[in-house]
This record gives structure tokens, C-alpha cells and sequence, in this order.
């Protein structure tokens, strides 16, 4: 089995790791361009970039697929299947035909619900108890292919974006090496056509906390938005990022600060407070709440305010 691969971050490096375990040829990867990073701004290659490279597998890195010059690398590849995973780019019907199997998408969400481009970050803000990895055939439509295999697994209450983003990755690569080792006699499931959502793209806007919210709220928040964009709140006009929180009980007005300890931070919200257990100042590292108090003490009274976009 000749398998082609397109993906980009840290997920889709993860799948690509578990296809080359199970001894499968990868005759090309496609990832996006090579990016500005650090404080340098120098640019970087992706996870998956790095990962072909090592393994001497030819790249290609096209900024779009719309231009049927581009196509090129992957006909002369001519791969039996083409693996796709966060990938980044659309993939245009002259692209998907290209495979003799077709072309398959890794998602990290139990279809048909979050469909689109952050599927874990929307589970932990809508507070799903589940989730899971769902191997489909693609289509010309967002998401909507019939599915091949689909496992689920539970979220923690202690899950954020980023724990629940390593778990999903290594279920990924479970099931697109089984799904692949069953090819072509895997039968497709068209997906239900109830239960259908869009996990829109995480934007920085979405950051500010609003204290008005009930404290469960504002904790989910939190946890989707760890690692990006980080949940943001503004204390004497200086924003403050908040890393980790959990729902406690307490009444004020919202955003007032109700205790502050070793413990952490207790902050009033709409319904309930919130303790808030992890957090940064402007150019400072992470910090437990003891260790984060010690260089900017927080007083009970004081009032946090929405932080600006």
C-alpha cells in the first residue's frame, strides 16, 4: 500500500508516526509552507516536515491546490491512498480522485458533531463528557464523508485543550494504521444526519473572560483555550493570563475577588466563583497561584475586568 500523506501540526505528525510504524510506503508528504517563528521570527518547518525529512520522504508544500500544476507531485507519487490530518488546506475534487482508494481525514471528534476546524477546543467549551477519533472518507463537503472507524473516549475533568489534543493524536494513529490494514474491505457508514455541529476556528477575540458568565462556564473556557489563545482577564489595567481554574462556591459581584491564598485565586462570577489556580503576567512564565501572588499580590476586593480582544 503506497500512502501519500498531507498534515501539518503536532496531531498530524503523530498519525504520520503510527503509518510508518506499520511499515507502510509513503511515497510523499504535502504540508503547508515553512513558517515565521520565536522572537527571531525565522522560519520554521512543520512537525510533519520534520518527521518526512528524517524518514528522507520527498515534501511538497504548496500554499493552495486550486492551480492543477500543483497536482503534479501527487500523480508521479502515485499513492493508493492519501491520508489526510489538520492538514490546513482545502483539498479540491481533482485532488481527491487522484488515489485509487480515495482520500482519508483523521478528525478528533465523534461525527457528525464538531465538524470544522477545532473540533477538541468546542467539546471542552460545550462541556461533552466524550469524544473521539473518527477515520472518514473525504468529499467535497466540510466533514461529511461516510465514516470508516470511530472510537470514543472519555474527558476528564481535569482535560484542556492541549491534554485532550495528545490523547486524541495517539488514538489517531491506532486507527488510521487499523484502518489502512483493512483497505479496501472497510465499508463505509454514511454519517447521521442528526446531531450535527460546527467547531469554528479559535479566535484570539474569544479570549476575554467575562465574569458575568456562571464559573462553570469560564472553567471550560479556560481548558479549550489552553494552550491557545489562553483565557485572558484584566487586573489594574495589566492583562493576566489564566491557565487553569476550577468552578468553587462563592457569591459578589462579578470579576470581584473573593480570597486569595496558596490555594488560589477566588474571583465572583455570574453564577458561583471561580479559583483560579494558574497564571501569567505580561512577559513572566506560568505560575502555580502561590507562586504567581508572590510577584503580583491580589487582594480580596479588588475587581478584575474583561481584558480586551
Amino acid at each position: 500500500m503506497r500512502v501519500a500523506f498531507a498534515g501539518t501540526p503536532e496531531f498530524a505528525k503523530t498519525a504520520l508516526e503510527a503509518i510508518l510504524a506499520a511499515g507502510f510506503t509513503v511515497p510523499l508528504v504535502l504540508t503547508q509552507p515553512d513558517r515565521p517563528a520565536g522572537r527571531g521570527m525565522q522560519l520554521h518547518a512543520s512537525p510533519v516536515k520534520q518527521l518526512a525529512l528524517a524518514h528522507r520522504i520527498p515534501v511538497f508544500q504548496p500554499d493552495r491546490l486550486k492551480d492543477p500544476a500543483t497536482h503534479a507531485p501527487l500523480l508521479e507519487a502515485a499513492p493508493d491512498v492519501l491520508v489526510v490530518a489538520a492538514y490546513g488546506l482545502i483539498l479540491p475534487p481533482a485532488v481527491l480522485d487522484i488515489p485509487r482508494h480515495g482520500c482519508i481525514n483523521i478528525h478528533a471528534s465523534l461525527l457528525p458533531r464538531w465538524r470544522g476546524a477545532a473540533p477538541i477546543q468546542r467539546a471542552i467549551e460545550a462541556g461533552d463528557r466524550e469524544t473521539g477519533i473518527t477515520v472518514m472518507r473525504m468529499e467535497a463537503g466540510l466533514d461529511t464523508g461516510p465514516m470508516l472507524l470511530a472510537e470514543r473516549i472519555a474527558i476528564a475533568p481535569d482535560d484542556n485543550a492541549m491534554t485532550l489534543h495528545d490523547k486524541l493524536a495517539a488514538l489517531g494513529g491506532q486507527l488510521i494504521a487499523a484502518a489502512l490494514a483493512r483497505l479496501p474491505q472497510l465499508a463505509p457508514t454514511a454519517q447521521p444526519e442528526a446531531g450535527v455541529t460546527y467547531a469554528r476556528k479559535i479566535e484570539k477575540a474569544e479570549a476575554a473572560i467575562d465574569w458575568r458568565r456562571p464559573a462553570a462556564e469560564i472553567g471550560r473556557q479556560v481548558g479549550a483555550f489552553n494552550p491557545f489563545p489562553g483565557a485572558v482577564a484584566t487586573l489594574r489595567q495589566t492583562p493576566v493570563k489564566i491557565w487553569a481554574a476550577q468552578a468553587a462556591s462563592g457569591t459578589g459581584a462579578p470579576g470581584t475577588v473573593l480570597a486569595s491564598g496558596s490555594g488560589g485565586i477566588l474571583v465572583a462570577c455570574g453564577q458561583g466563583a471561580l479559583r483560579l489556580t494558574q497564571l501569567q503576567k505580561p512577559g513572566g512564565k506560568r505560575l502555580a497561584a502561590r507562586d504567581f501572588l508572590q510577584g503580583f499580590p491580589v487582594a480580596p476586593g479588588e475587581v478584575f475586568a474583561p481584558a480586551a480582544a
